[in-house]
């Protein structure tokens, strides 16, 4: 991953640059089912007992882990980047959540990487290089 995100209680933003589409599906689809098998894997290996909270009756699928027609927003323009980056930083500071007191305190978001260039992880590279 190279670009902002942050990972929040009930929710992920990222921003993606598509480099080449997968067949028919969407990129978004391809990724949500890409992690939904990740998911399932997962827990059936670890906690086979927590799979059942997504078990659904759907003629296509039988589990359900994310919602249905997530928001994919194009970012056409710069502008349209800045916008979204400072949504997805400020994000966990937000009443709604208050995880933390500033953006580049929640360990779940590329804030501090955009602020003092420390990653954690080492997954990121600056959007701007």
């Amino acid at each position: 991953m190279n670009h902002p995100y942050d990972v929040m209680p009930n929710n992920i933003h990222l921003v993606l640059r598509i480099q080449k589409t997968n067949g028919k599906e969407s990129p978004i689809g391809s990724f949500a089912k890409f992690i939904a098998h990740q998911f399932k894997t997962k827990l059936e290996r670890e906690s086979p007992n927590e799979l059942t909270a997504y078990a659904v009756q759907n003629s296509d699928r039988s589990f359900q882990f994310w919602k249905r027609d997530p928001l994919a927003i194009p970012l056409l323009n710069e502008k349209i980047f800045f916008q979204r980056l400072k949504y997805i930083h400020d994000n966990p500071v937000r009443d709604k959540w208050n995880l933390c007191e500033w953006p580049e305190d929640y360990r779940w978001s590329s804030a501090r990487f955009y602020k003092d260039g420390y990653d954690e992880f080492r997954i990121l590279k600056s959007y701007f290089e």
